[in-house]
């Protein structure tokens, strides 16, 4: 699936397919982020509604988190990148065929969601080393406190190990279902495939989300 824009800079190779549609779903996070924010209201208009529709759905999510508000330009900025980016590798793009592929996905690249996955990671690390020091990952000198230090070493790993292969497995396996169903029947059979892909897009930015606001609020919440 990938390969159209393959090349090189210098001696690293790179999939600029990938690339491009990684930095295609910025742009048109960005762009959409300016048209609904525009000539703000006290009376919203339809974009005003919209947008507005979309941070109560932020901060009904974020609400459990201590000042949970102020997560939000990182946890939104996740969920609307990630669903923008699972759905450019599907319909209707997947019908559009390449000289040595098709378009793809960005998260179908583990390099991709790897990425995602660290900056998680280090963020709420730095909530919780803010909000509690060094007790947010060491609980002192007693058996039980070793072992739990232990425990959040291992899920330092194991965490953005999850969210990263989680995010890539679902997108790419769904990308070559697709792929294969449109290269062995007609236009029509793979569309139900196609649809339950598109839900599979949102499915992943949401579970996405609600893991990183789950670290999170475990990383800042008092015990």
């Amino acid at each position: 699936m990938h390969g159209h824009w393959a090349g090189y800079i210098g001696n690293l190779h790179v999939h600029f397919d990938t690339l491009i549609a990684m930095w295609c779903a910025m742009l048109f996070v960005i762009i959409m982020s300016l048209i609904l924010t525009r000539k703000l209201d006290i009376i919203p208009n339809k974009m005003q509604t919209v947008a507005e529709s979309i941070m109560k759905f932020f901060i009904e999510n974020v609400n459990d988190i201590p000042q949970g508000e102020k997560h939000i330009p990182l946890i939104g900025s996740l969920f609307l990148f990630i669903l923008f980016a699972n759905l450019m590798g599907q319909l209707p793009l997947k019908l559009i065929h390449l000289k040595e592929g098709e378009i793809a996905s960005p998260t179908n690249d583990i390099n991709m969601t790897a990425a995602m996955a660290v900056i998680v990671l280090f963020y709420y690390l730095y909530q919780g080393f803010k909000k509690k020091g060094i007790h947010a990952i060491w609980h002192g000198f007693s058996v039980s406190g070793i072992i739990m230090f232990l425990v959040e070493l291992l899920e330092m790993i194991t965490r953005p190990l999850s969210l990263a292969v989680r995010l890539f497995a679902n997108i790419l396996a769904g990308e070559i279902l697709v792929m294969v169903m449109v290269s062995m029947f007609a236009i029509a059979l793979p569309i139900p495939f196609m649809l339950f892909e598109i839900f599979v897009a949102f499915l992943q930015a949401f579970v996405f989300m609600m893991l990183s606001i789950a670290y999170i609020s475990a990383a800042v919440t008092e015990e």
